[in-house]
């Protein structure tokens, strides 16, 4: 069976892990993780040896569906803005022995539609407002990376979850 793996990226508040649920719920055998799931921590520490561990734990997991038979569509996403993160997690994968279709995808917005989506989830609790300039300030760094990019600032989520089931090889 070949398998198809999404490694979505994006900004915090673009809607990665909205779009990821709703991929999965269309795709047939899928499975998703969210890289933030593998360091959720209190309190949050960024650290080397804290970034070691995540990646050993997003890789695991990954691998670990990869080489399960019962899933065809395997999901992930997390804020991926440099080009070695993405490629730091593609080499510790085993793409050789599953034969395997691999789309990176970043999905972006302009500033203004981020900071009224960041102001909704901290005015609600879901974020803290420290997220506002990070996120702000790492949209730029998206139109560097070797994605597949799809501006989500004038579409829903069953727009942006097409774009990307149509995506080929």
């Amino acid at each position: 069976m070949m398998k198809t793996l999404y490694l979505i990226g994006g900004p915090m508040g673009v809607g990665k892990t909205t779009v990821c649920q709703q991929i999965k719920r269309g795709l047939p055998n899928s499975v998703f993780l969210d890289g933030d799931w593998c360091w959720d921590a209190d309190p949050f520490q960024v650290t080397e040896e804290t970034k070691d561990m995540v990646m050993d734990n997003i890789c695991h997991v990954l691998n670990n569906f990869l080489n399960c038979s019962a899933y065809e569509n395997i999901i992930f996403c997390w804020v991926m803005h440099e080009q070695k993160i993405i490629d730091s997690i593609l080499e510790k994968l085993d793409l050789k022995t599953n034969a395997c279709i691999v789309h990176c995808i970043s999905l972006v917005a302009n500033e203004k539609n981020l900071r009224q989506r960041l102001s909704r989830d901290i005015e609600s609790g879901i974020r803290t407002a420290d997220v506002m300039e990070r996120s702000i300030a790492r949209i730029p760094l998206y139109q560097n990376l070797n994605t597949f990019q799809i501006d989500t600032t004038q579409k829903t989520v069953t727009m942006i979850v097409n774009e990307i089931k149509n995506l080929r090889p």
